[in-house]
């Protein structure tokens, strides 16, 4: 199988795409993690409750579950940046709709979910489709710190943008921060448009999707350390998602002093992630899965730390290093599949990856409540911490996972392979 940088673009397309893809990713990141908060209280001046706002969260999971692994076969089959606008179109339209509805009047609930569901749409496309088309454009050299910087803008630009919404909502209201959102996409699909794919050779005629849907099932399950570190993801996920949803702001009202001292522990948590891609600009670890996987043993601490509690002070520091580590970990699977993957499965390996990351999300935090009446807030936020541990120590279980190694200029001499990893940096 001929591995993703065989097709890598040329130096000054490489540069260029890379610059559009990061410049995009900043602007949709700051409107986006804003209209979360936003999408909330929209809900609730409306008149909803606690309810009807997991109700309209669950409205734009459900879809993205439901066609992610639609999304990733057509964004192999089609161009990808073509997918990208199509997506980045559809949710500019629904979040400009949900938008005048919220500014001109009572928006009902089952409007709000349909517009939620048409984001969660058109993310489910939009996902894999813009990771194969960044890692397509990255050349091999440079990757590791390529998607160091990358995930360092991206996770600064959440930060960023979760303060700024939170701000903006207080001041201006929801409807005109989900306005912003809109005119975030905008922005980015018209950069987006702009891609150069011409170093992508033309898909070749297959049998369909069914049959590009099997295809990508075989890359993914041929691969034991591919679908291992996503089963270790879907539970990690799935519990850390539920400790942060559902007990973590309750912990924080009644040991902690209430929402500011969380909001502060999540945004420790984002700084985390910003400071951990900064290290991962430098730091190539020659075994990538293995570096990575070692660094998500301490995304257990959160849930243990709430379940002690300890002071606010102890959580901050708690949440910035399981968030710094757990970066490492992600930056090191995105130089894994840059180098492992064929370039034209990408996307549905892709695609793979975020079915598993999201798929038991909404189930764990479901859960969750009926978790603390039968087991205690306590023991259900050990059991969370408990269960990454497992899941990670079972991952390490894999061969592959632990030997996996980073290809050297060394190895693309002898091999002739194309995949190489220089320790300078050369990016646009």
């Amino acid at each position: 199988m001929t591995p993703a940088s065989a097709h890598s673009p040329g130096p000054l397309a490489a540069r260029r795409n890379y610059g559009l893809l990061t410049a995009a990713a900043v602007v949709t990141g700051l409107g986006g993690n804003g209209a979360l908060i936003a999408a909330a209280f929209a809900v609730l001046d409306a008149g909803g409750d606690g309810g009807d706002v997991g109700l309209v969260a669950a409205s734009r999971t459900l879809p993205l579950v439901v066609f992610l692994l639609i999304g990733g076969a057509v964004a192999d089959r089609l161009p990808r940046h073509r997918v990208m606008v199509a997506a980045n179109t559809l949710n500019c339209l629904s979040q400009a709709a949900f938008a005048a509805l919220v500014l001109t009047g009572h928006p009902q609930l089952w409007q709000m979910m349909l517009l939620t569901a048409l984001g969660g749409t058109g993310q489910a496309f939009f996902s894999p489709a813009a990771e194969g088309m960044l890692m397509s454009s990255v050349q091999a050299e440079h990757a590791g710190r390529a998607f160091a910087v990358f995930r360092m803008a991206m996770q600064g630009a959440g930060l960023g943008g979760a303060a700024l919404g939170g701000a903006m909502v207080a001041v201006l209201g929801p409807g005109w921060v989900l306005a912003a959102d809109a005119a975030a996409f905008a922005v980015a699909g018209a950069l987006r448009a702009f891609l150069d794919v011409a170093h992508i050779p033309p898909r070749e005629a297959g049998g369909g999707m069914l049959a590009d849907l099997r295809e990508g099932w075989r890359e993914f399950v041929g691969r034991p350390w591919l679908w291992g570190i996503v089963v270790q993801f879907s539970i990690a996920n799935a519990v850390v998602g539920a400790a942060d949803a559902v007990y973590g702001p309750l912990v924080a009202r009644d040991d902690l002093g209430g929402a500011g001292p969380w909001g502060l522990a999540l945004a420790c948590f984002g700084a985390g992630t910003v400071a951990g891609a900064l290290l991962m600009t430098r730091w190539k670890p020659r075994r990538l899965l293995l570096a990575g996987t070692l660094c998500v043993f301490p995304l257990a601490l959160p849930s243990a730390a709430l379940a002690v509690p300890v002071p606010v002070g102890s959580l901050c520091a708690v949440m910035f290093l399981s968030g710094a580590l757990v970066e490492v970990f992600g930056v090191s699977w995105m130089t894994a599949l840059h180098q492992e993957i064929p370039e034209d499965k990408l996307s549905r390996i892709s695609a793979y990856d975020w079915f598993g990351s999201v798929a038991l999300v909404p189930l764990a935090t479901a859960l969750a409540g009926p978790a603390e009446e039968a087991f205690g807030r306590k023991a259900s936020l050990w059991g969370c911490s408990a269960l990454v541990v497992l899941v990670t120590a079972a991952v390490l279980a894999v061969p592959d996972v632990r030997n996996l190694r980073r290809r050297t200029r060394e190895v693309t001499v002898r091999n002739g392979s194309a995949d190489t990893e220089s320790p300078v940096g050369g990016l646009g």
